[in-house]
């Protein structure tokens, strides 16, 4: 297994997009053949959503050819393929959401396949309304004119059933890495913030949230990249 790179600036991370778009255009007249699917993964907590939308927010700014509208970038989380309560209750797993067994991830790689491998329609793909802590089918298009596509979840790099084929539709995985008492302290904040109380928030982050976390950190050194912003 060989090293794997640390980036610690948004810039950095910009760039590395950037080249990795200009190499995927390898056609024999220089088209675009396929996309580019890159995966953030990290313990839940880590600020995975946050690093794609502020990436997004400086590669938008950039003006590819024939698309001036910031089209070519998407974003595409993994989190639309949690199983509905409704399916949890069925597989008497309500109290496991957010584990690995509590996702689709065969429907995920699916939908990452048709992602990376372009077309002229338009893709759709389920989102999560965290309010309602529950999938929305087609939430996000993704138009035939992006040649980027982020997505972001915990188990991008987990060895083992279905999601060992996730990792193989993905051009890179990087990994956001920052202190446990940080993660720990957003988890309680984002729980308290959709309903949870302090002492609810807290119970269910040191039950649940954090055995998801061993589990992701055990991937760390399968990633591409780390990312460690400083700020």
């Amino acid at each position: 297994m060989g090293r794997v790179d640390t980036v610690t600036t948004l810039a950095a991370l910009a760039d590395r997009t950037r080249a990795l778009v200009a190499g995927s255009r390898a056609g024999a007249g220089g088209e675009s053949v396929g996309r580019v699917v890159v995966g953030i993964t990290g313990a839940p907590g880590a600020g995975k959503t946050t690093v794609v939308e502020r990436l997004l927010a400086v590669l938008r700014e950039t003006q590819a050819p024939g698309i001036p509208d910031g089209s070519w970038a998407a974003h595409v989380p993994m989190d639309g393929f949690h199983l509905a309560d409704v399916q949890l209750d069925r597989l008497g797993l309500r109290d496991r959401k957010g584990a690995p067994e509590t996702f689709d991830a065969q429907g995920y790689a699916a939908l990452l396949g048709r992602l990376r491998a372009g077309g002229p329609d338009t893709v759709y793909a389920p989102g999560f309304e965290r309010t309602l802590e529950q999938p929305i089918a087609a939430a996000i298009s993704v138009e035939p004119s992006a040649r980027l596509v982020l997505t972001e979840g915990n188990y991008l790099l987990l060895q083992q059933g279905p999601w060992t084929r996730v990792r193989e539709l993905l051009t890179e995985v990087w990994f956001v890495d920052v202190p446990d008492a940080l993660r720990v302290e957003r988890l309680v904040a984002r729980h308290v913030e959709f309903g949870k109380s302090v002492d609810e928030a807290r119970a269910w982050v040191a039950r649940s949230d954090e055995a998801n976390a061993r589990v992701v950190a055990a991937t760390r050194a399968l990633a591409d990249v780390v990312v460690e912003l400083a700020d």
